[in-house]
């Protein structure tokens, strides 16, 4: 039987984007997929070796709160931090993993972390600030795995 195959594209890089692809690339390694995913635009700061992730309350308005925040409560300055210091608490005490602990088990289970080339030249990205294990390629890089992929995901 042959193996099946996951192809996923990054291209968020908030806190609460950044669990999505390295949940379900290290779940589709341990089932035995073989699996990639593709780092573009925002999605490369995921890649980063020092993360400073935060959570983006604006615009998004099914993000569960203690009690309901106001918009404009949301746009002042500082929300954004007390926001990504809640979710990251919330998720200690659920005992979910970091991203950066999701991450290493990425490596760990053979998953195939592309960042865009294109995207680290545009916004003139030094190879040395992102994770070592990572390679670099463009779209067609990614579409040589992702036209075989049982599964594609954009997230």
């Amino acid at each position: 039987m042959e193996e099946k195959k996951l192809a996923i594209i990054a291209t968020k890089g908030t806190l609460d984007w950044a669990y999505p692809p390295f949940i379900l690339a290290s779940t589709a390694s341990a089932l035995g997929y073989e699996t990639q995913i593709f780092f573009t635009f925002y999605g490369l700061q995921l890649l980063r070796k020092k993360l400073n992730l935060k959570v983006s309350p604006l615009g998004n308005p099914a993000m569960p709160m203690p009690m309901p925040v106001p918009v404009l409560i949301q746009a002042l300055p500082g929300m954004q931090s007390i926001m990504s210091s809640m979710m990251k608490s919330k998720m200690k005490s659920k005992g979910v993993a970091s991203v950066e602990e999701l991450r290493d088990l990425c490596l760990e289970a053979d998953v195939k972390m592309i960042a865009c080339q294109m995207t680290v030249d545009l916004f003139d990205f030094n190879t040395s600030e992102f994770i070592d294990g990572i390679e670099y390629g463009g779209a067609a890089t990614f579409f040589e795995f992702a036209g075989t992929s049982d599964i594609c995901l954009y997230i």
